[in-house]
């Protein structure tokens, strides 16, 4: 779906917006992650990325250095996704595994250089996908919606 595509279906709303489902707060949060993940990797493309493999850029970025069973408990991917996500960006020299100093059958996933300077691109245009999808709320509801939503999820 492209980017023109999924403005125009914000701007003509569906009559199913009436049903008692539209008011499920899984529905609405499902229907959240589905619009802004659709955008996110429609702008993602521009750097051959998706949300899942930025998702786990993001991690491998990030100073704790976690591992892949780590990664998968997190995002809520199967282990066999998350080497497969891992394996796709080790092969563009994105991430390494490191063997973990705690247990060692454990490994690492850790960003290269090259990927540290990715993420920083794609984390820019990940969170111009948040601005376009939330667009509708001001920056306090924003900071409440996450709040919420942190405290359900984390």
């Amino acid at each position: 779906m492209n980017a023109e595509l999924l403005e125009a279906n914000e701007l003509d709303p569906s009559p199913l917006r009436d049903t008692e489902m539209a008011k499920e707060i899984q529905f609405l949060t499902a229907r959240l992650a589905a619009k802004g993940n659709a955008y996110a990797n429609k702008l993602l493309e521009e750097v051959d990325l998706n949300v899942r493999q930025f998702s786990v850029l993001a991690l491998a970025a990030s100073e704790l250095k976690p591992t892949q069973r780590e990664m998968s408990s997190f995002v809520a991917l199967d282990p066999s996704q998350i080497v497969a996500l891992v394996d796709t960006l080790e092969d563009r020299n994105l991430v390494k595994r490191e063997t973990d100093r705690r247990d060692r059958r454990s490994k690492n996933i850790v960003a290269t250089t090259e990927g540290e300077k990715l993420y920083r691109q794609a984390r820019a245009i990940t969170m111009t996908a948040e601005d376009h999808v939330l667009a509708n709320l001001t920056t306090s509801e924003r900071d409440q919606l996450r709040a919420l939503l942190t405290k359900v999820t984390l």
